[in-house]
């Protein structure tokens, strides 16, 4: 029952995270760090220790995105009358080749020794849905746009692993991201440089 609710506290800081990624809104990377707290006990608890280590990952990373995001440190937006913020950009395709390496060379790791070190009830899946976030959540710190495609497939993959494991609450979250992730591609589209 203690589960369930921090499931549930859990799932509604995403939801309010989320929404505040949308918004482009620094306040998402607070927010981000108390969800991951409750998500660290719902996954080791559930026995998915990628997500779960995941967790740990976003915490790091909320830090560095809030810095960031706070200092503009990167792609800056200067200009007459503009803050000096970090701005929304596209990805290069250096960076996607890297990006795109960096996945894979997770996802065999992690799958590897999840399948034999592990009783993880889906490696495959937990590795692909954590190697994806953690590229994901990296680009989302230095407002890369195309970041919301691999939320969407994120979002949809750990919908259906977590109906398969009965984690309705944490599935539901993950049906509500999908749906803010399309939200968030239209926003963000309008924030590029030059749109």
């Amino acid at each position: 029952m203690v589960e369930n609710r921090i499931e549930i506290l859990g799932a509604v800081a995403g939801i309010i995270y989320v929404v505040l990624e949308i918004r482009q809104n620094v306040w998402l990377w607070p927010v981000g760090i108390v969800t991951s707290a409750f998500y660290i006990l719902v996954f080791y608890s559930s026995r998915f220790y990628a997500d779960m280590s995941l967790q740990v990952y976003y915490l790091a990373v909320s830090c560095a995105g809030w810095y960031w995001w706070m200092k503009g440190a990167g792609h800056r937006a200067k200009g007459k009358g503009q803050s000096d913020k970090l701005r929304v950009t596209r990805i290069k395709m250096k960076m996607g080749i890297f990006l795109a390496a960096v996945f894979a060379a997770l996802y065999f790791t992690m799958w590897l020794v999840l399948s034999k070190l592990t009783d993880s009830p889906v490696p495959e899946w937990d590795s692909f849905i954590t190697s994806l976030s953690i590229v994901a959540t990296w680009m989302l710190a230095r407002k890369i746009y195309e970041h919301w495609f691999l939320w969407i497939a994120v979002n949809l993959s750990s919908a259906l692993v977590f109906l398969s494991r009965e984690l309705y609450p944490t599935m539901v979250l993950y049906i509500v991201y999908l749906i803010m992730s399309f939200a968030g591609l239209k926003a963000w589209k309008s924030s590029l440089t030059g749109s």
